[in-house]
């Protein structure tokens, strides 16, 4: 008995001894295998393929082949044979850079005009997101029968629309539509108003020149000097010359809307040009007044008909009739909007707010109609959420968790094999590829497939990785389950709330603002050069330091996590200061710097989500309004009690004259 105990024992040994050198070799080979999948993302950073294809073979079996397989198939695209790519799709089916490979695949064929291909590899592309890919598959359905014509026509259209730059593939499809009739020559002039409002002048030829090539030249010279093209056109203008006239008319009012509004009272256009033509300028001319916080906007606005106006026209219109107090306006204005629009929480909280004041047809009514309203997204998740909260009279709080993930769904979460992949490469410093795969495994799993579970179980696999933005942007795909301690997470709570209560700030504001600005990735760095937790700029970092004395302060530290934080809470605190203590007002500043909400701050005194709801970037002002919900939760998270949204918007009006002067040192 007792040498049978022996031996088994000795035996187990050796088992675990082998097991451990397996092990021991395996992370060996796996750390080989690393550096030289960093090798290959060297090659093919210089599209130094001959390098890549002696590289690959050395990878194969890593975690991360699939990768590696995209960077070899990529380059060669529009030289390889059909053999030779789906080869390298066999041998990562499955994955997200299969489907990457895909992608960038049906574009080559796309452009090529190789539609047999392009058809039999349609069907197997999972993502769907590209618009060129849809717009390439819906011209082919149309032309096949597959899809009716209208159909055909309003999806191409929607996806042209959205595209905001010349391409290829939803301009063939607008082509072959026109052609054959099926979309109306009111889309390629629809694309080039919108283009030539948002200065995209070669986005409006390439519309154009689809109805008439001739036409394109002209354009250009609209772009050039709107101003001059109108001059020229004194005498009576032909029918198919007016929406050249109205894009001159656009260009103009989008860079000067005054003397837009000169032009559009001359009688000639509103004789010559439709209701519907001269609608839709004014709506550009009210929407640059409007970001320049006319006052003449509304009055620029009511020269046209909403009905003929743009979505985006009819949201300034909105936002000049909230700054105005001209509640009629706001009620008006969002009733026309689509109804997409028109149901998007800022807008049905401001329309309910319109109903409130105006009292129509009688209080009782409007009070139900509005209560309605505010009842149908009143939630603790969003800015107009928390407002509809407050509306009525609901005290904001920390919601209860979601019941605990079982062994079986962390587990799950942890064999995913894309979720390994994303992981893998996160750790070995791609970060932008993990986070592809990261997003793309998550976004394969809704709707239709993991359900709120999964992605809980996702997220908490990213929060213990401290990967956390991806803990947040997973956890937020849950429309019911609000798990505040994913969404909301305080990695760095020593230092931050330290560092916060020493100069006087709130734990709550600098979290909500960290989490807007990086999502916690330290290393996280912008396109314009922010870096660090809390994004600082390098001019920024540079003169903070030198007013908290901080000597020897050096530019590379800025992303040290402790040297962030100290000079991004130092910043923050001088920009409150400045705005005197207005926490709306600092957070534009911090985002767009301090001269802009000085000038915004001009003009009537408002409540603070009226100002913010009127910030001219889109940018800043959903910043704006992100980190202050953010602040809101993390006080209740962080206090355990009812917090308000409205009172830290507080009202933001001129400088009050009994305040510190203007720090104007500030960057």
């Amino acid at each position: 008995m007792t040498q049978g105990i022996e031996h088994r024992i000795k035996q187990g040994v050796r088992l675990i001894m082998a097991a451990t050198l397996l092990q021991a070799c395996t992370a060996w080979a796996q750390t080989g295998g690393d550096d030289t999948l960093l090798n290959m993302r060297d090659a093919f950073r210089r599209n130094n393929t001959a390098q890549m294809a002696s590289l690959l073979p050395a990878l194969r079996g890593h975690t991360l082949e699939p990768l590696a397989i995209y960077w070899d198939t990529k380059p060669r695209l529009e030289t390889a044979g059909a053999a030779q790519v789906r080869a390298a799709l066999d041998r990562m089916a499955g994955t997200y850079w299969e489907d990457r490979l895909r992608n960038d695949w049906l574009l080559v064929l796309g452009k090529a005009r190789d539609w047999r291909t392009f058809e039999t590899e349609l069907p197997r592309f999972r993502m769907r997101d590209d618009r060129q890919v849809r717009c390439y598959g819906l011209m082919l359905d149309a032309a096949a029968g597959r899809l009716a014509p209208e159909a055909a026509a309003a999806q191409v259209q929607a996806n042209w629309l959205a595209q905001r730059d010349t391409d290829d593939g939803c301009a063939t499809a607008a082509q072959a539509l026109l052609a054959s009739g099926q979309l109306k020559p009111e889309a390629a002039w629809l694309r080039a108003r919108l283009a030539m409002e948002s200065g995209r002048p070669r986005v409006a030829s390439q519309a154009v020149a689809l109805l008439d090539a001739d036409w394109a030249a002209i354009v250009d010279q609209i772009s050039a000097d709107p101003a001059k093209y109108l001059d020229e056109k004194l005498t009576a203008i032909r029918p198919r010359t007016k929406e050249l006239v109205t894009l001159a008319l656009i260009r103009l009012a989008a860079n000067d809307p005054a003397a837009a509004a000169l032009e559009l009272d001359h009688l000639r256009w509103k004789t010559q040009l439709t209701k519907e033509e001269r609608s839709w300028v004014w709506g550009v001319v009210g929407k640059r007044a409007a970001q320049r916080l006319q006052p003449e906007a509304l009055a620029y606005f009511a020269n046209g008909e909403d009905r003929y106006m743009h979505d985006d026209h009819l949201a300034w219109k909105a936002r000049a009739a909230l700054r105005a107090g001209a509640w009629g306006h706001v009620r008006d204005a969002v009733a026309a909007m689509s109804e997409a629009q028109r149901n998007e929480s800022t807008w049905v909280y401001w329309r309910a707010r319109a109903i409130q004041e105006l009292r129509q047809p009688d209080a009782a009514a409007a009070t139900a109609q509005a209560t309605a309203l505010l009842e149908s997204i009143a939630a603790p998740r969003g800015f107009y959420e928390m407002l509809a909260m407050e509306a009525l009279g609901r005290p904001i709080v920390e919601p209860p968790p979601p019941a605990p993930l079982s062994s079986e769904e962390v587990a799950a979460a942890q064999n995913d094999p894309g979720l390994r992949r994303a992981l893998a490469a996160i750790r070995l410093g791609l970060r932008s590829e993990g986070v592809r795969e990261w997003n793309y495994t998550i976004a394969l799993h809704t709707p239709g497939g993991l359900g709120e579970r999964e992605l809980l179980a996702a997220a908490d696999l990213a929060c213990r990785n401290e990967l956390w933005d991806r803990c947040i942007n997973t956890s937020e795909r849950t429309p019911d389950a609000l798990h505040h301690a994913q969404r909301f997470p305080m990695p760095h709570r020593e230092q931050v709330v330290a560092r916060a209560r020493e100069i006087g700030l709130d734990p709550a504001y600098v979290y909500g603002l960290i989490r807007q600005e990086s999502r916690f990735v330290t290393e996280a760095r912008s396109g314009v050069g922010a870096s660090g937790l809390m994004q600082v700029m390098p001019a920024t970092a540079r003169w903070t330091a030198r007013k908290i004395g901080l000597t020897d302060f050096r530019p590379g530290q800025i992303t040290d996590r402790d040297i962030n934080i100290l000079i991004g809470t130092a910043y923050l605190k001088f920009a409150l200061d400045d705005f005197e203590g207005s926490l709306p007002m600092a957070a534009a500043a911090y985002n767009a710097g301090p001269s802009r909400p000085r000038a915004w701050r001009n003009g009537p005194a408002l409540p603070g989500e009226i100002w913010a709801e009127n910030i001219p970037f889109d940018e800043t002002r959903d910043y704006v309004k992100r980190v202050l919900a953010n602040t809101v939760h993390y006080a209740a998270i962080l206090s355990g009690r009812p917090q308000s949204l409205r009172e830290r918007l507080g009202t933001v009006g001129p400088r009050d004259q009994t305040a510190q002067a203007i720090n104007r040192d500030l960057p």
